[in-house]
C-alpha cells in the first residue's frame, strides 16, 4: 500500500472530532505489508476507545475515544500520559565480552558507563550508515538491556545474529567467552512522560525516584510488581520507561492510567518527539545518512572517533576529518506546513539543496516546525532558506533544536 493510500485509509479512521489534530502525523505511519503483531495491550487498548492504525508492522493506538492528538500533546506537556511502546524490541546481551561486542557494533564508549546508565547509540553499516538508532543500558561489564525499532526488527535481528556469530569466533571471544543475545519476546514497554509523571508513580513505590536522574535505571518494585524502569523518553519532558514481563502487562497498564494520566496515542507521539527535535528512524534517520550528518557526533566519545574499532568507523571518520556533504537542521516554516519530502530550496538561485525529512504544525508554539537536511554550507542556524509546499515556496528560517525546551530530571 502507497503511503498516500494509506494516509487516507487512516485519515477514514479517525474519529471526526480528531481527524484535524490527528492528521498531520498520519503520513508518516506506512507499514510494510503482511499481518501486523499486536503488543499485549491490544486488546487494552480496543476496550478504552483506540482507533488502531498501521505503525512499524504493529496495529497501534493512534488516539483515544474523542480526544485528539492535539489534547493529548498538551496534556503530556502539562500533566501526565501513558503510551504503550511494546511494539519496541527489547535485548539482552550477556557473556564476559558483551562489553567490547557492542563497541564493535556500535560506536559508543560502553567501558566507562557506570552500572545502570544508559546512552543513545546507532548501529551502523560498514559504511558508516546507520542501521538503527538504539538506547543501551548497562546492567554490568557483561550485561546490556538494548532497545531498538520495532520498523527495524528484522533488519536488526538479522544483524545482531550475524555479528554475534562473527564475534564469538574471535580470538578474543575464545579465549575470555562469547556473546549471548536474548530477545524479550512479548515483553510490554509502558512510557509514563509528562512533568507529574513522577510524582504519580512515587505513590506506587516506596523507592525514592528522585535517586533516578535522566538517563538512569533500577529495578523498582511497584505495587507488588518488581520492574526495570528507566528514566527517560521520546518526549523531551521528564518521564520512565517501563518494561515489563508478558503475564504481567495488562495489569500494570490499569494501574498506571489512573487519574490524571491520560491514554496517549502515536499522533501526539509524533509531535511530541519532533518538538523535541527527535529523530524517527525511516524520516530523519536511513542507512545513507551517518552519524555526522544526523548531528549525532555527541554519540561518539572522543577517543572512540580517533581510534575506535567498530564498524563503520572508516565512514564516520571520512566525514568527521572532511565534512558531512549535509546536515540535519531544524526549520520553522512560514504558511502551509512542512511535510516528508518537501524539497529545501536556496532562495536565490532556486536550486534543490536539501528536503524535509519530517513536518507538523507544533501545538506547543503555535508555528510550523521541520527537521530535514541541507547541504553543508546552508546548515548554520538563522540562515533564510525557501521550502516549496504544495508548489509554491514558502519562505523558511533554520533554528536550533529541540524546538521546545526539554524537561529532563537531572537532580
Amino acid at each position: 500500500m502507497s503511503s498516500r493510500l494509506l494516509a487516507q485509509t487512516l485519515a477514514k479512521a479517525v474519529p471526526t472530532g480528531a481527524r484535524r489534530a490527528a492528521s498531520p502525523r498520519i503520513r508518516c505511519m506506512a507499514t510494510e505489508s503482511g499481518d501486523l503483531r499486536k503488543t499485549r495491550l491490544y486488546d487494552f487498548h480496543v476496550e478504552n476507545g483506540a482507533t488502531m492504525v498501521p505503525f512499524a508492522g504493529y496495529s497501534m493506538p493512534l488516539s483515544y475515544g474523542s480526544v485528539g492528538a492535539v489534547a493529548s500533546h498538551h496534556h503530556v506537556r502539562k500533566s501526565v500520559g501513558l503510551f504503550d511502546v511494546g511494539h519496541m524490541v527489547q535485548s539482552n546481551f550477556r557473556g564476559p565480552t558483551a562489553t567490547q561486542f557492542l563497541e564493535w557494533i556500535t560506536p559508543s564508549g560502553l567501558a566507562a558507563l557506570t552500572p545502570y546508565s544508559s546512552t543513545l547509540s546507532v548501529l551502523l553499516n560498514e559504511n558508516g550508515g546507520i542501521i538503527d538508532d538504539t538506547v543501551i543500558t548497562k546492567h554490568a561489564t557483561d550485561a546490556f538491556y538494548v532497545v531498538t525499532n520495532a520498523g527495524r526488527r528484522d533488519r536488526d535481528l538479522a544483524w545482531f545474529i550475524e555479528k554475534v556469530a562473527e564475534w564469538n569466533k574471535t580470538e578474543l571471544a575464545q579465549k575470555e567467552g562469547g556473546v549471548e543475545h536474548e530477545v524479550l519476546e512479548d515483553w510490554g514497554l509502558l512510557a509514563l512522560q509528562g512533568p507529574e509523571a513522577a510524582q504519580f508513580l512515587q505513590t506506587y513505590t516506596s523507592f525514592d525516584l528522585k535517586e533516578l536522574t535522566f538517563g538512569k535505571s533500577a529495578y523498582v518494585a511497584i505495587e507488588g510488581f518488581n520492574l526495570h524502569v528507566a528514566r527517560g523518553g521520546y518526549t523531551g519532558e521528564d518521564g520512565f520507561e517501563i518494561s515489563i514481563p508478558p503475564a504481567e502487562t495488562v495489569d500494570v497498564a490499569k494501574l498506571l492510567s489512573k487519574s490524571p494520566v491520560l491514554l496517549t496515542g502515536l499522533g501526539a507521539r509524533d509531535s511530541l518527539r519532533l518538538e523535541a527535535g527527535m529523530c524517527l528512524y525511516g524520516q530523519d534517520l536511513t542507512e545513507d545518512i551517518t552519524p555526522i550528518e544526523a548531528g549525532l557526533t555527541w554519540v561518539i566519545p572522543k577517543d572512540r572517533r580517533e581510534s575506535g574499532n567498530f564498524i563503520g568507523a572508516e565512514g564516520v571518520r571520512k566525514h568527521l576529518k572532511e565534512g558531512p556533504p549535509r546536515r540535519r537542521v531544524g526549520l520553522i516554516v512560514e504558511g502551509a506546513p512542512a511535510r516528508q519530502g518537501a524539497p529545501i530550496l536556496n532562495p536565490e538561485t532556486k536550486e534543490d539543496i536539501g528536503a524535509v525529512t519530517s513536518g507538523i504544525p507544533s501545538p506547543t508554539l503555535s508555528q510550523n516546525i521541520a527537521m530535514g537536511y541541507v547541504k553543508s554550507g546552508f546548515h548554520k542556524k538563522n540562515t533564510e532558506l525557501l521550502v516549496e509546499v504544495r508548489g509554491k515556496a514558502r519562505n523558511a528560517k533554520i533554528t536550533g533544536m529541540p524546538f521546545v525546551p526539554t524537561n529532563y530530571f537531572r537532580g
